[in-house]
């Protein structure tokens, strides 16, 4: 396999974390994303990028970039600047929410790297092959302009993974893959059954690993 394949906590939730490790391995991920307070060594399944919310914190962990607003920008570089090691995560409705920003805020922080996912980068019409070379790890989802997630099997979906990993190997990705669904009806991102989602791209994604 080329890149190791694994998944988001949240598609599990509202479990308890036991609950959502334990499902992860009997869906045959290879690793999970959790919240960086979790003792890796606790877990029975290995930790593939945790996550810091809502601040990023220095060192391996990623944290996804605040909602677009007065002053923002600038709070942005700050936090970031103060984390040395922190992936950030840009999405549509944050402050970095294209290429030209995310390329805009690295150029602001030194060494930062992205945590890319495709279903935020397709929710705001770009195209996630622009910043796999800046990604400290990598997220998988299907999604369309406007919306960051719809069902693999969606012809309305435009992320060709594919060309993602062809274009990871190109790189030199030297990072695992983790699949990401959510039900998040309170941030505006409702879904029916996230889990259903996840296997069917893990499904169509190790095809192709």
């Amino acid at each position: 396999m080329r890149f190791a394949l694994g998944v988001v906590d949240v598609v599990y939730a509202p479990r308890p974390l036991e609950d959502r490790v334990r499902l992860a391995g009997e869906d045959g991920f290879a690793h999970i994303d959790v919240m960086v307070d979790v003792d890796p060594d606790t877990l029975p399944l290995a930790v593939g990028c945790p996550t810091a919310f809502p601040k990023p914190r220095p060192g391996w962990c990623s944290t996804p970039a605040p909602r677009e607003g007065p002053g923002m920008w600038q709070r942005t570089v700050e936090l970031f600047r103060g984390a040395p090691g922190a992936l950030l995560e840009p999405w549509a409705g944050a402050v970095v929410n294209s290429a030209e920003k995310c390329r805009a805020i690295m150029a602001e922080v030194p060494g930062l790297r992205l945590l890319v996912d495709t279903g935020h980068v397709a929710d705001w019409g770009g195209d996630p092959l622009e910043l796999l070379s800046f990604a400290g790890h990598v997220q998988l989802r299907q999604g369309r302009p406007g919306s960051t997630q719809v069902h693999p099997a969606d012809p309305s979906g435009v992320v060709d993974f594919a060309a993602v990993i062809d274009r990871l190997d190109t790189v030199d990705y030297p990072g695992v893959l983790s699949v990401e669904y959510f039900d998040l009806p309170e941030n505006g991102w409702p879904l029916e059954d996230p889990r259903g989602h996840a296997l069917a791209l893990a499904a169509q994604v190790r095809a192709l690993l």
